[in-house]
């Protein structure tokens, strides 16, 4: 595999990224939270652009994979910030985007912002919301207080062995950016999949994204028994087909 490129955005950062040039729309895969590049919904991606000659675009949000930072300094608005950097500075028109998990809802933060880049957005189990609806909502009154009083508390992961520091300046950010307590505009075609076996993000998330968004071609799909990483052999086919499907 060839070495990571750098970006460097303008606030500072060094975002590693691998661009693989082609005919357009091009493809942006925005990863999930203390997800990278190499993960395997992004390296299928990236093998079923090479066969089909499209462009394609794979990186790291700061405090990720061999982006710059730490990812405790990190927050949604550092992420959504570092996606507009990539966009603006490697890509050209109109992009698919492709967002899984959190990188759902980066997407639909780019797309808000300038929907005159986006030829399509595929939601792969996205979480638009999660730090407010998912880690807030989910914390107790002793949870919340020792997150105002340290900064920070410890969860448990099942996605690494050790536990995921939340902290609150993740949770205030998060507010700032939330997009489903405001109407959200999709003037292109919107393709959602969930699996009915996802434990972190539930499919009633993926219902109420459906209902939210406005648009004219806005649609969910669900896998019975695909879990949260969406990624085994039928899942990633299905990623790609769905690409293809909205930018042939």
């Amino acid at each position: 595999m060839d070495a990571a490129e750098f970006l460097r955005t303008p606030q500072g950062r060094r975002i590693a990224h691998h661009r693989r040039h082609g005919r357009g729309p091009g493809v942006v895969f925005l990863g999930g939270f203390r997800s990278d590049m190499t993960g395997s919904k992004a390296l299928h991606l990236d093998a079923w652009a090479a066969a089909a000659g499209r462009a394609f675009l794979r990186f790291d949000y700061s405090g990720h994979g061999a982006s710059s930072g730490t990812f405790e300094e990190g927050s949604i608005g550092d992420w959504a910030a570092d996606a507009a950097a990539v966009l603006a500075a490697l890509t050209e028109g109109p992009q698919v985007l492709v967002g899984s998990s959190m990188g759902g809802w980066i997407a639909l933060l780019l797309a808000r912002a300038r929907p005159d880049r986006v030829a399509g957005l595929v939601g792969i189990a996205a979480a638009p919301d999660f730090t407010e609806d998912g880690y807030w909502a989910g914390m107790d009154e002793g949870a919340r207080a020792a997150l105002a009083a340290r900064g920070f508390i410890d969860v448990p992961s099942d996605y690494a062995p050790a536990p995921y520091r939340i902290t609150r300046r993740l949770i205030e950010d998060g507010r700032r950016h939330l997009v489903l307590r405001v109407p959200l505009a999709a003037p292109f075609p919107v393709r959602l999949l969930h699996g009915s076996a996802d434990a972190d993000v539930p499919v009633g998330w993926g219902l109420r994204l459906l209902d939210h968004l406005d648009g004219p071609d806005v649609r969910l799909t669900l896998v019975r028994g695909a879990d949260h990483r969406f990624s085994d052999p039928a899942c990633l086919q299905l990623i790609t087909r769905t690409v293809e499907e909205i930018a042939p």
